[in-house]
């Protein structure tokens, strides 16, 4: 098969960096050969990243291009690759980021906070996925597989974690050899952390935020009673129970993006309630079947998820001009509006994927994969409203429902030839057939609704790419491909005049180059690429500006173009460092598309919520989109890691310190001077002893502890949302 490596490869020499295997390609090869920009994170690299119990968006930025951000707290996270991403915050938004876990796609954004632990690799896929993942990865994939379990094998790990705030993070692993045919793996997560912000005037309201009690297990058995035949088996579930983000209102300066004066973290003052519950449960089974000359692949999966996430989502205390300010600030003149505190719910949620594939196991030059693709989805989304200062909640009869049911097929496959050897070339081609029904209705005195959304959608993605071989340690790589995400519907009705929204298919055209090498006899290696991607009809998400609002739209045209780098190195037998970075430049191109901005009339008081500063629209308080970057998509994004390491005694001690950078980028479509982010460097530190099988370490994440706003709220009181503090603590881990 493609997947055996030769020996001088998978055995380094002293000081030689592993090779590195990737399944990007469905199949098992060296990331060398594979003609596509990949970066792969794994072992004490994840080890030091999720040491502070961070959740998902630990990754953000430690791979070039990658953004990850949440306006949820630990659930509903939204990727970013290459500056395609979605900023919407309605429970059935789609991304244009695909996350493929143990080989299921996670559709829901609900789905794709599952906790990050006893995972044996991490794969960042950029650029368009279209042919072997399928719908909804035009920007690309990010696929982690975890360790599988292994026969005639008894091991495990256990880790131990205590920090700040009262911490405490619990990690395991065991793998049980149960006969000669049958193994399973045992792996649980337990993150815990007491509450860190008070509410200085709760009154009916949260006392404290902040806190989170969030478990996750992971039961595998894998049946292997021929050399043929092997049947894995992954029963999974996450309980959590927490914050939803704080919405801080009127912490931003006006006419800047600074902090106000006075800005306390550990204080928030609101008058609402904050709480968030999700479960999620997920099997599958994977069946693999080796024949002569070809093996077959079933994967079948189930997920399910139930969400409850209330939130002051005004950010502050006091109903219509009540109080200045929100969380504490009276030293700003700016006040709250209006009283804005919902709950969005997931009562239903299930999922059912299903997929067949084959691919061909010969020596020959030619090799191909062939497979069948089936999706099944429903859910429902309730969005209740509250007021805590006023008599009877939640505030009945206000709310709104929708409903969704997905079904997509497709069929795909792909080619690799090689012409030499020094070249190769691959070809892949997928036909996609998308339906999807939706339905939303709003209940105030009366009823408006339902009003239905069917839509049926085609599409055809392929791609084409090649490798060349300039010398055992060098491959350039040139790829063209294409990807698809399927149409959009929302339906957070506001009020009985209010109606959903429906965003088009669309549709990438990507091309990129680069060059894959092994330096200094393969103590050191480089990857770097150039792309450049155009989509047509890009689906964005503008905000009503003044409410509490999502309304799906489509531009014309949205291009990007950028430079991308991955570095590591074996510097010294003691000293290993990594360092990535990337550039990306996007442009919306819709000379006719405008949205309202932030605060789209003065309020009572006189005072706009905040300073815009593109080219005015159409109509009073609006903005024209064209020439505009996409949203939360810095130019600039750098990361860097340093190891270092000594014997002592009958152990080693070490150090690994990583650091993050990312440059400005806008809040929201339009620009204005507070809604956009200050770049931001973070770093991490973790130093400790390992002998025999156990390790002591200390940990620091955001060891600046720098503080400032990186998401907001665009109503008129200038609400933000700012990253985490500084936290610091202490592990032991064993492994046997």
């Amino acid at each position: 098969m493609a997947q055996d490596k030769p020996a001088e490869q998978a055995r380094p020499q002293a000081g030689q960096l592993e090779t590195v295997i990737v399944t990007a390609q469905r199949r098992s090869e060296n990331i060398k050969d594979v003609p596509m920009a990949i970066t792969t994170l794994k072992g004490e690299k994840l080890d030091v990243l999720t040491s502070g119990g961070q959740d998902i968006r630990f990754l953000s930025g430690r791979t070039p291009s990658l953004n990850i951000e949440s306006d949820y707290g630990r659930s509903f996270p939204r990727f970013y690759i290459r500056g395609q991403g979605n900023t919407d915050f309605d429970l059935n938004a789609s991304q244009p980021v695909g996350l493929v876990v143990d080989d299921i796609v996670q559709e829901s954004p609900m789905l794709k906070g599952f906790p990050v632990f006893d995972v044996d690799q991490v794969e960042v896929l950029r650029g368009p996925q279209g042919t072997l993942f399928g719908r909804n990865s035009p920007a690309g994939v990010i696929k982690f597989d975890s360790a599988k379990p292994q026969i005639g094998k008894s091991d495990g790990y256990a880790t131990i974690g205590i920090g700040n705030y009262r911490a405490r993070n619990l990690e395991g692993a065991v793998n049980l050899p149960i006969s000669d045919t049958v193994a399973a793996r045992i792996s649980v997560q337990s993150q815990n952390r007491d509450d860190r912000v008070h509410n200085g005037r709760p009154g009916n309201g949260t006392k404290n935020f902040e806190g989170y009690h969030d478990d996750a297990l992971r039961l595998q058995v894998l049946v292997k009673p021929t050399s043929a035949f092997s049947a894995l088996f992954n029963v999974h579930a996450r309980d959590m129970d927490g914050s939803a983000t704080l919405f801080r209102s009127n912490i931003l300066k006006k006419g800047s993006n600074e902090l106000v004066d006075g800005f306390e973290y550990s204080r928030y003052d609101t008058d609402g309630v904050n709480e968030q519950r999700l479960s999620t449960e997920g099997a599958s089974m994977r069946l693999r079947l080796d024949l002569s000359g070809v093996t077959l692949h079933s994967i079948t999966g189930y997920e399910s998820a139930d969400f409850y996430s209330r939130a002051d989502v005004d950010g502050g205390y006091g109903a219509v001009y009540a109080q200045p300010m929100g969380p504490g600030y009276a030293n700003q003149a700016a006040f709250i509006p209006f009283v804005v505190e919902t709950a969005d719910v997931l009562p239903k949620h299930r999922q059912f994927t299903q997929e067949f594939r084959a691919e061909s196991v010969n020596s020959g030059p030619l090799q191909w994969i062939a497979g069948l693709f089936y999706f099944n989805e429903d859910i429902q989304i309730d969005s209740i409203s509250f007021d805590s200062l006023a008599p009877g909640n939640p505030q009945n009869p206000f709310f709104a429902t929708q409903t969704q049911d997905t079904k997509s097929w497709a069929a795909f496959g792909s080619l690799n030839y090689t012409v030499s050897d020094k070249f190769k070339v691959r070809s892949g081609l997928r036909y996609t057939n998308d339906k999807k029904n939706f339905a939303a209705k709003r209940v105030e005195l009366t009823t408006a609704g339902p009003f239905g959304i069917s839509n049926d959608s085609k599409n055809v993605s392929w791609d084409i790419s090649g490798t060349y071989a300039l010398s055992a340690d060098s491959n350039l790589f040139a790829r063209i491909a294409t990807g698809y995400r399927a149409p959009s519907m929302q339906g957070r009705l506001n009020g009985l005049a209010d109606r959903p929204s429906f965003a088009e298919a669309e549709k990438v055209l990507s091309y990129e180059a680069g060059i894959k090498q092994d330096l200094f006899n393969r103590r050191a290696r480089l990857s770097a690429s150039v792309f450049q991607y155009r989509v047509k009809d890009k689906q964005l998400t503008a905000g009503s500006g003044q409410i509490n609002m999502n309304q799906l739209i489509n531009a014309d045209k949205v291009t990007g173009q950028g430079v991308e780098l991955d570095f590591q190195a074996n510097l010294s037998d003691a000293l290993r460092m990594t360092l990535g970075g990337s550039y990306n430049n996007t442009e919306i191109k819709d000379s006719d598309l405008f949205v309202q901005t932030c605060g789209n009339e003065p309020n009572t008081k006189g005072v706009n919520g905040c300073t815009p500063t593109g080219v005015a629209g159409p109509f009073a308080y609006t903005q024209k989109l064209n020439g505009n970057p996409l949203p939360r998509a810095p130019k600039w994004q750098g990361n860097f890691t340093l190891r270092y390491s000594v014997p002592v005694a009958d152990g080693e001690f070490f150090a690994y310190t990583d650091w993050a950078y990312r440059s400005t980028y806008n809040m929201f479509l339009y620009e204005a001077k507070e809604y956009k982010a200050k770049s931001l460097v973070e770093g991490g530190l973790r130093m400790g002893y390992k002998w025999d099988n156990y390790e002591v370490a200390a940990f620091a994440r955001n060891i600046t502890d720098k503080v400032q706003s990186v998401g907001a709220i665009d109503f008129d009181n200038l609400t933000g949302i700012v990253n985490e503090p500084r936290t610091l603590g202490v592990q032991l881990k064993a492994t046997f």
